[in-house]
């Protein structure tokens, strides 16, 4: 505010307008979990491209059913995925001792960064580096035969000293800053035993030493893919941590594989996580529900998975394997379809139903092709049939949630509409953090009505809702009549907000009729 008015003249005040922008958030980051070949252990990681996920985590892996899913991710126009690794107690770090000091003995453990048999490609070596110090170097290198390799990485630390109180002291340097090692004393500590440095500053070849003896994870149980609720959070749970992100879809391909029973546990934790996130999970079925007949009786064998927050695809896919000479391998669909998904959202909006000839399926080929009639035995029991057309190829073909049986009858019986609300859910609760605390009278109601008005009638723009006018797509109702003085006390401010969704048309009738004889003029 401008004063004290002293002179005769123009003076600007700003005045604030109210108005705080709601901004929609996310609609297609996809989490996967689940063992692979290396990489931080119950760590989410966001990841932004398929290449990120061969620097990070090794690439595929024939043990690793989501290490295919992600790559079949981004061929289908994936954006973000957050990966979270799990292993087994079977999966031990790469090692190797540096001797030294007195008699020979080992003075420094140098250890791969994070488990896996990957890490006995890990070489080090190190030279003098003058007055008690010393270099390291590092190395990840890929055998070629006859002796030789291929250098992938390298890291280079100089100058490193043993003294704990020095500002180069090696153990920290390198464990602050190394991608590929941890350093550790070992025994008395001391100097390791230094190679004469080359005329370039390197290490000579008589000086790498290889670290050995690591060891894969097992294949994941459904315990260790949920992990534990607790903290630290592990497996599944382990995505609280990505907070102030959040996820919006859920693949867990391994769990195609489990035992019965052990599925349906991991499915029940699954489903519950997802509800509480406001998320959307894609269930992979086992390779051996191969056929319709077998679909049929899976779902009524897993009756009591059914859910608003996700959704199943049969066939699963037939991908080329890069690991097994590009053959194909059959694959769990979710990873494809969390792509589909991705760029329906970034091309029509999450309004639109990630299904119809749009969404055709990249990379892949269907080991069933289903017909009209065996379409219709599925799709009414809430199975989203994968099928292939002329012309177009294969393309999800359905687009219903696990609670869109048409005996259900349910509010939430499709995808968009489901994926829509929770869109609506998160951007609202994302967006009216600010609310709390303030007084809560008639200037806030009018303030939360304005805001979420305008977020609301911007998506009317874009064509989310149904209804040619806003009164007849949606409402915000922020006031007296749903904040009553009893609320007040208790400190409540309710604010109702209703849209009608667009729905999929699922069944096109055409109808055709004949004009018999002669029209006279």
């Amino acid at each position: 505010m401008p004063g004290p008015y002293t002179y005769p003249g123009v003076y600007i005040e700003e005045i604030p307008s109210g108005v705080r922008t709601i901004t929609g958030v996310s609609t297609s980051n996809t989490a996967f979990v689940d063992i692979f070949p290396r990489g931080p252990v119950n760590r989410p990681v966001r990841i932004t491209s398929f290449a990120d996920f061969e620097r990070i985590f090794g690439g595929v892996s024939p043990a690793s059913e989501a290490s295919y899913a992600i790559q079949q991710y981004y061929l289908n126009g994936g954006q973000i995925a957050w990966v979270v690794r799990v292993a087994t107690s079977a999966a031990q770090a790469s090692s190797v001792e540096l001797n030294g000091g007195y008699g020979g003995s080992a003075v420094l453990k140098v250890e791969a960064a994070n488990v896996g048999a990957w890490g006995d490609n890990l070489q080090v070596a190190v030279t003098d580096a003058g007055d008690g110090r010393y270099n390291l170097f590092v190395r990840e290198v890929k055998a070629l035969g006859g002796g030789k390799v291929q250098v992938l990485a390298t890291e280079t630390y100089r100058n490193l000293s043993t003294a704990l109180t020095d500002a180069r002291y090696g153990v920290s340097v390198v464990n602050a800053s190394s991608q590929l090692v941890h350093l550790a004393e070992a025994g008395l500590g001391g100097l390791p035993t230094l190679a004469t440095p080359t005329d370039s500053g390197g290490a000579p070849d008589s000086a790498w030493q290889s670290l050995k003896n690591g060891a894969d994870s097992g294949s994941p149980d459904a315990d260790l893919l949920a992990g534990a609720a607790a903290a630290p959070k592990t497996g599944m749970y382990a995505l609280d941590n990505i907070a102030p992100d959040i996820f919006n879809l859920l693949c867990l391909p391994a769990a195609a594989k489990l035992e019965a029973d052990s599925f349906k546990s991991l499915m029940t934790k699954a489903l519950a996580y997802c509800e509480e996130r406001r998320a959307f999970l894609l269930v992979d079925i086992p390779e051996a529900t191969g056929q319709q007949a077998e679909m049929i009786e899976w779902m009524a064998a897993n009756d009591g998975l059914r859910s608003k927050n996700a959704a199943v695809y049969f066939p699963r896919v037939l991908i080329p394997d890069p690991a097994n000479g590009n053959r194909p391998r059959n694959a769990p669909a979710s990873g494809t379809l969390a792509g589909v998904f991705a760029r329906t959202d970034s091309t029509r909006g999450i309004w639109k139903a990630p299904a119809g000839t749009e969404a055709v399926l990249r990379n892949v080929t269907l080991p069933v092709q289903l017909t009209d009639l065996e379409n219709g035995a599925l799709n009414p029991i809430g199975v989203n049939v994968l099928r292939t057309f002329p012309v177009i190829g294969p393309v999800a073909w359905g687009a219903r949630t696990l609670d869109g049986a048409d005996q259900k009858a349910s509010e939430w019986k499709y995808i968009p509409v489901r994926r829509m609300a929770l869109y609506l859910e998160e951007s609202l609760y994302q967006g009216l953090k600010w609310v709390v605390f303030e007084p809560n009278d008639e200037p806030l109601w009018s303030q939360i009505r304005l805001n979420v008005g305008a977020f609301m009638q911007g998506l009317f723009r874009q064509g989310a809702f149904q209804g040619v006018t806003p009164r007849e797509a949606y409402f915000v109702k922020c006031d007296k009549d749903t904040t009553t003085q009893a609320d007040i006390n208790l400190g409540i401010v309710n604010i109702l907000v209703g849209f009608a969704p667009l729905k999929p048309a699922e069944f096109v009738i055409v109808k055709i009729q004949q004009m018999a004889g002669q029209i006279l003029a």
